[in-house]
């Protein structure tokens, strides 16, 4: 068993670029109650690792560069909703899209949720996340944090990974169709979701796709697909609209947004380009996930959907 253990992170290290090479400096370095963390710089590339895999991409020379292509896709939302006032971000990480929301949207008041105290010293002291009068970091469980509040958001956007015994996860509170539930509850009229997975549309890793794509289809009544084409991640959109929305219609929005200046992420054209109005094939075979039953590690492992 642990060499089948060492072998799955070895192969997450390698998915998600591979850290530690000769020239790489660690800068920081602690164990939370939650994750092995390390700050590391490697060619004027800043890292953020959890555990030995890459949590966060920053360039030391401009923040606002050097980030994973999938944290692009956060601002996909604007499509569905273009008067976003208030974001809700689970997950804090070393804030990529925290520092691109406050860049580009100075309008818009931002809550960041992050259950583990060292990544948000980290973030403040390492990657220039910073609380403003428009952006609010809570220490908090990201679920326990939708139960208890009484605020109504725009978008809510989840980025939230814990340690398992295979390397990096998603909490199993954090799939299920009663978490997304609560998520909706918490959406205005015409609020959105956008949640990262670590996963692949085709192949081991695409169980994980199918069962949170089945699973948010149960409270939503639509939801899309962005697949990065740099790494093994996909943005699932949920939107609280019934209206259903195709690549035409998505690509025409993005360009009045753009034209009219509500967007102004430099890439944001191409990022729309990645979407997909498309059921995952693995959707039909894949569990509901539920409080009561959330296999997240075999789902992530594509080993079937038992725990």
């Amino acid at each position: 068993m642990k060499r089948i253990c060492m072998k799955v992170a070895l192969l997450l290290v390698a998915l998600l670029g591979g850290i530690g090479r000769p020239h790489a400096a660690v800068v920081f370095e602690a164990h939370s109650p939650y994750h092995h963390v390390q700050v590391i710089d490697d060619g004027g590339i800043r890292l953020l690792s959890f555990n030995g895999t890459q949590e966060t991409r920053m360039s030391l020379a401009n923040p606002l560069l050097g980030h994973f292509e999938y944290t692009e896709f956060f601002h996909a939302p604007w499509v569905w909703n273009p008067e976003i006032k208030r974001v809700l971000m689970l997950g804090l990480g070393g804030g990529s899209i925290q520092r691109a929301y406050q860049h580009y949207y100075t309008n818009v008041m931002i809550e960041s949720v992050e259950v583990d105290p060292v990544v948000i010293k980290v973030a403040n002291e390492y990657f220039q996340v910073r609380e403003t009068p428009t952006h609010k970091i809570h220490q908090h469980d990201g679920r326990t944090f939708l139960q208890r509040g009484r605020e109504t958001y725009d978008v809510i956007l989840v980025d939230a990974y814990t340690r398992s015994r295979y390397g990096s996860s998603i909490p199993p509170h954090l799939v299920t169709r009663e978490f997304f539930a609560q998520a909706s509850a918490r959406l205005g009229t015409n609020g959105v979701l956008a949640y990262n997975v670590i996963g692949q549309l085709q192949g081991g890793r695409a169980d994980i796709i199918g069962a949170l794509y089945r699973t948010m289809k149960e409270v939503f009544p639509q939801v899309y697909l962005f697949p990065a084409s740099s790494s093994l991640n996909v943005v699932i959109i949920a939107t609280k609209s019934p209206v259903p929305y195709d690549y035409a219609r998505v690509q025409r929005e993005g360009r009045e947004l753009i034209r009219s200046g509500k967007v102004k992420l430099p890439t944001f054209a191409t990022r729309l380009r990645a979407f997909q109005n498309v059921t995952p094939r693995n959707a039909s075979v894949s569990p509901v996930l539920t409080d009561d039953r959330a296999p997240v590690e075999s789902l992530m492992r594509g080993t079937g959907f038992s725990d």
